[in-house]
């Protein structure tokens, strides 16, 4: 009997995906709903020395929280930090101290509960996607380890199963939710990663037992650093090249393959799988290492969207082009580095919060015979954090559009769409994906490392968090491909759009990112023409002197990557003797331009609030000039710049809106900071207690007062020794 491959999506997928989630919730404990008007999202800020900062501010903190995530997602973030904070489950230590093999039992158990609470339904996450990107921000704030498992499981296993197959898999989906199986996405192998290409994993099809053979060749195909893989996963979405019985190969195939026995989590037969052991960060999840020998499923484990097999062996696939299946078959990736983008901005906020609120509070020097003053009040420690600070509010502004683009992108895909708009769509959001991660992931590590450097010796104290904030963030720069190997999918989106030369088809894209292309070259022509500070201080100046440079770049890495061909390299190398200084360049520039207009185009919108239009466009301004500011030597060199003049009216202007922002900055942290259970920093607690909280803490760290009877009667701080003293 011959079986008819479906290719299924659409409003009936979306119905079974709902289905699937309200079978596995009706079983589930629904964290209690916040009751009141906005009052109850926002919680009374403790006074102590840090009012006096946020007495100066411009605006209320509050009215911009709520204008800047909208009261409904304030809602799921106050109900999930409740949650937290109220379930002894969650209670400290998060790592601490603890063996590994502790952390990750009660990393598991933590990830139970999460799902019990069921924080977000499924008609809530239809409706408002931005709540599944808060949901997972909000638990990274508490441990990442914590959030990525839980990711991993139900976004990255369960969607791919959900976007990539058809209604013959979506048993798996409520067996998800139950917790029936676990699940992981096995594509990286132990000599590949960046060059999915290459997988050499296996598929091979036996048509008299209507099943696939899956087999490593050997042990540099064992699928390597896979999330969940280590101690827990039962299942997995694992690539491998498809062989059909006649010797052809058709490539990249997901396909879902049994790991372990759910029951046991003994491996099944011809599985070995094990954990990579200790990492730098994130050790709460158990990253692992498969290797298969002629492991058998059945023909119906091949998720066939993209791509089937018969019964008796024939491969059908609504593609027609390679390249476009491959493409379709990994779209998933990009679901991964938009995420990883959010959550790399999600580092930053925490670590700002932490730096800024120690600043106001930390006072070292001042003026002969004066009280000393809050090193935020100097100019080089605002020149180090406020420029961050603003790039925390910039790129998370850009992350929820790119995210929201995702989510056009997939439903698009999901309804089978084919249309002209919908591949510009995909080629977009893949170029916009890869670079955003870049910049978001590395912006987020000098960030952490600059907070933690502003912190002085106190930020160097493991209790004070910016240290595993650093390394939870490390991996955002590699894993779901290398940032530099990533910016050159940017680089050749926008060659490609260079090359339909003088006279071709307009410059346009879904979410007109490249719109302005259409203008060049004649962009070329501009040059720096301000002549003030004070129109410096304009976020249109960084605006327009970006759209130059992504112009000169694109045009400098053409005429590169020509000369590089006429010279007779091959293809090959010509790209890659053009990527340093050239196409990598161009793809920062272009995604820093990016991320300079929508922040742009968002605080000139007519809806700002007239309150907080003042500190939103000063917040923009000084990110656009922050960021052009490293590309000075470009800028003079392709003659935008000319005079000292030019360089020196930027470095002002930075200079200048640091000192604006300065007493905004508390207030401007109170908007992005998360309460003080989840921040988890002595010196970035709510009260600005820093010495009295730091104290507190190294005491409880060190155990000495269980040692030490006398110290309590020469204390001048004896409240909060009696307080330790009765908590120990």
């Amino acid at each position: 009997m011959t079986g008819e491959p479906q290719f299924h999506g659409g409003p009936s997928a979306s119905c079974q995906w709902r289905r699937c989630r309200h079978r596995a919730q009706s079983t589930s404990a629904m964290a209690p709903p916040l009751e009141g008007g906005t009052d109850a999202l926002f919680p009374d800020v403790p006074r102590g020395p840090l009012h006096a900062f946020r007495a100066r501010a411009s605006f209320s903190w509050k009215e911009l929280a709520l204008f800047w995530d909208g009261e409904d997602v304030l809602r799921l973030k106050k109900t999930i930090f409740s949650a937290l904070e109220n379930d002894p489950l969650f209670a400290p230590p998060r790592e601490g101290n603890l063996p590994m093999e502790k952390y990750r039992e009660l990393n598991f158990l933590r990830l139970k509960r999460v799902l019990e609470h069921d924080f977000l339904r499924v008609d809530e996450l239809l409706e408002s996607p931005l709540k599944a990107l808060a949901l997972i921000n909000c638990l990274g704030m508490y441990d990442w380890s914590l959030a990525i498992k839980l990711f991993l499981h139900t976004v990255v296993f369960a969607f791919a199963i959900y976007s990539s197959g058809s209604e013959r898999h979506f048993k798996y989906i409520q067996k998800v939710f139950n917790l029936e199986i676990f699940g992981c996405f096995a594509l990286t192998e132990i000599s590949h990663g960046s060059n999915t290409k290459a997988i050499r994993t296996t598929a091979h099809y036996d048509p008299s037992t209507e099943e696939f053979i899956i087999n490593s060749p050997d042990f540099e195909a064992a699928k390597f650093w896979v999330g969940n893989l280590g101690k827990t996963a039962t299942h997995a979405v694992l690539f491998a090249q498809l062989h059909m019985p006649g010797g052809q190969c058709h490539g990249l195939h997901a396909f879902v393959v049994q790991i372990r026995d759910p029951k046991t989590l003994l491996p099944v037969p011809g599985v070995m799988v094990g954990d990579m052991g200790k990492k730098l960060g994130q050790n709460g999840l158990d990253n692992g290492f498969a290797m298969f020998h002629q492991v058998r499923i059945p023909r119906q484990d091949l998720l066939n969207r993209h791509g089937d097999v018969t019964p008796e062996g024939t491969y059908v696939t609504p593609f027609k082009d390679a390249k476009q299946h491959f493409g379709a078959s990994l779209g998933s990736l990009s679901n991964g580095r938009v995420s990883i983008t959010s959550m790399s901005v999600t580092n930053l906020k925490l670590a700002v919060s932490i730096a800024i609120r120690f600043s106001a509070t930390r006072r070292q020097f001042g003026p002969t015979g004066e009280e000393e003053v809050p090193v935020l009040e100097y100019p080089m420690q605002q020149w180090r954090l406020l420029p961050y600070l603003a790039a925390a509010f910039a790129l998370d502004h850009f992350s929820k559009l790119l995210f929201l683009g995702l989510v056009e992108l997939q439903q698009g895909l999901l309804g089978n769409s084919r249309s002209a708009r919908q591949a510009e769509l995909g080629r977009e959001v893949h170029a916009l994906g890869s670079a955003g991660k870049a910049l978001a992931s590395w912006t987020a590590q000098r960030g952490i490392q600059e907070c933690r450097e502003a912190c002085g010796g106190h930020g160097y104290l493991a209790v004070n968090r910016l240290g595993n904030l650093r390394d939870d963030n490390d991996p955002n720069c590699t894993y779901e491909g290398d940032n530099n190997v990533l910016l050159q999918q940017t680089s050749n989106y926008l060659l490609g759009l260079a090359g339909r030369g003088p006279g071709g088809a307009r410059v346009q894209s879904p979410l007109r990112s490249v719109d302005f292309l259409d203008a060049y070259p004649a962009l070329l022509g501009r040059k720096f023409t301000v002549t003030s500070l004070q129109d410096c201080l304009d976020d249109s100046v960084p605006l327009a002197a970006y759209e130059w440079l992504v112009c000169y770049l694109l045009r400098e890495t053409h005429q590169k990557l020509s000369e590089e061909k006429r010279s007779g390299s091959s293809d090959f190398a010509a790209r890659n003797n053009s990527q340093v200084y050239y196409s990598r360049s161009l793809a920062l520039a272009f995604l820093e331009l990016t991320v300079v207009r929508k922040f742009h185009e968002f605080t000139h919108q007519p809806c700002v609030p007239p309150t907080l239009r003042a500190v939103l466009q000063r917040l923009s301004a000084l990110y656009g000039l922050w960021s052009l500011s490293q590309h000075a030597a470009l800028l003079y060199r392709g003659g935008y710049f000319s005079g000292e003049q030019a360089g020196r009216m930027v470095e002002r202007a930075i200079l200048a809106l640091c000192s604006q922002l300065k007493d905004d900055a508390v207030a401007l942290v109170d908007v992005i900071a998360p309460p003080d259970f989840i921040l988890d920093s002595p010196i970035g607690r709510a009260d600005g207690e820093l010495c009295k909280n730091l104290w507190t803490a190294v005491l409880q760290e060190s155990k000495v007062l269980e040692r030490v009877s006398w110290w309590p009667e020469f204390s001048t701080n004896k409240p909060v020794v009696g307080s330790l003293r009765a908590k120990l």
